[in-house]
């Protein structure tokens, strides 16, 4: 947790950016997230100092469900404020008319790397799918990149992957298959089901991080894919595992407002909350997820540098969470048909 000396100043600072004194008393929103080590962070950095400077409440609730935010917003009873989602989700959502657009009257959008903000969406966070695995299952090999998850003689054991059709799980079979990471789209979805199947029999499939951890951690899964913030918390809590940075496929996470949300311009303020320089600061600090801000860096932790995707740019694949708004519903009816096969 934050020094108290700190939190106090931060608490102050926040106060007279968010006018707290305008706030009325009792205020409150409803905050959607994943769950698990993230969502504790969030907490911390984000709502607990939030609600200190401001009065407003901010009630924890999760994990994001696409398919129950959409049904609130088409039935008019929207009961979530901020939901925390996938970035081609945010587009698509969008696109779809079911987001609020975004007051940058409130939010500073000139601080917030461009990649990472949108009319309907302000970065969370941004973060890498690693190849993690438990190093009491791999024998004192130790796995180099995604090819690894479909070596089942060098690396026995359960595969983790993640179970919802969006960029990470196609993308890492493709690149196994020797797909150049400059040519992995359009993705070549025939071939991409077909590495799969190779494994298929082998895969345990994770919906949520928290769920990611406890595969890992206890050894249900020997490798696979995982949010590296989440391996960094087992690995933080002693937990035997490692990770490989290799061929890291970079991803974001977008806070939205639903459409109809019954406290905008509370979520409004807390949204200038969490995208700002010591909100990503003291979140990427917490979890080695890596700021959307970009005058976050000064406020980095030193040591945490290594554990932090900025340090493996040169590993880098950037997923086209673009291309996945634009043809995702197409491609998750394939994956839905593959998965029942």
């Amino acid at each position: 947790m934050l020094h108290r000396a700190r939190l106090i100043t931060a608490i102050t600072a926040l106060s007279l950016i968010l006018g707290a004194s305008n706030v009325t008393a009792g205020e409150s929103l409803n905050f959607v997230s994943w769950g698990g080590s993230t969502q504790d962070a969030q907490k911390q950095a984000w709502a607990e100092p939030f609600s200190k400077a401001t009065n407003i409440q901010v009630v924890q609730d999760g994990p994001t469900d696409y398919g129950k935010l959409k049904a609130m917003v088409e039935s008019g009873n929207v009961q979530w404020d901020i939901v925390d989602v996938e970035a081609d989700f945010a587009l698509r959502a969008a696109s779809e008319g079911l987001l609020e657009p975004l007051d940058f009257n409130v939010i500073k959008r000139d601080e917030i790397d461009p990649r990472f903000v949108s009319d309907y969406g302000v970065g969370s966070f941004y973060f890498s799918f690693v190849l993690g695995f438990n190093q009491g299952k791999v024998g004192g090999k130790t796995p180099q990149d995604w090819s690894a998850l479909f070596d089942t003689n060098t690396y026995p054991g359960k595969r983790a992957l993640y179970k919802w059709a969006s960029p990470g799980v196609l993308e890492l079979a493709l690149l196994a298959d020797g797909v150049p990471a400059e040519k992995l789209y359009p993705l070549d979805l025939p071939r991409a089901f077909k590495k799969l199947d190779t494994i298929k029999q082998d895969i345990v499939w994770w919906g949520g991080g928290a769920q990611s951890q406890q595969l890992l951690a206890s050894g249900e899964v020997s490798l696979g894919q995982f949010w590296n913030g989440r391996v960094y918390a087992l690995q933080q809590d002693g937990a035997p595992v490692g990770v490989s940075w290799k061929q890291n496929l970079v991803m974001a996470d977008f806070l939205v407002i639903p459409k109809g949300a019954k406290n905008k311009d509370a979520a409004m303020k807390f949204l200038a909350n969490s995208s700002s320089a010591k909100g990503q600061a003291d979140f990427a600090n917490l979890t080695a997820y890596a700021p959307i801000n970009t005058a976050s860096v000064s406020q980095l932790n030193a040591d945490l540098a290594p554990s932090l995707p900025t340090a493996h740019v040169e590993e880098q694949v950037n997923l086209d969470y673009a291309y996945w708004a634009k043809n995702g519903e197409a491609i998750s009816a394939q994956w839905n048909e593959w998965l029942v096969k």
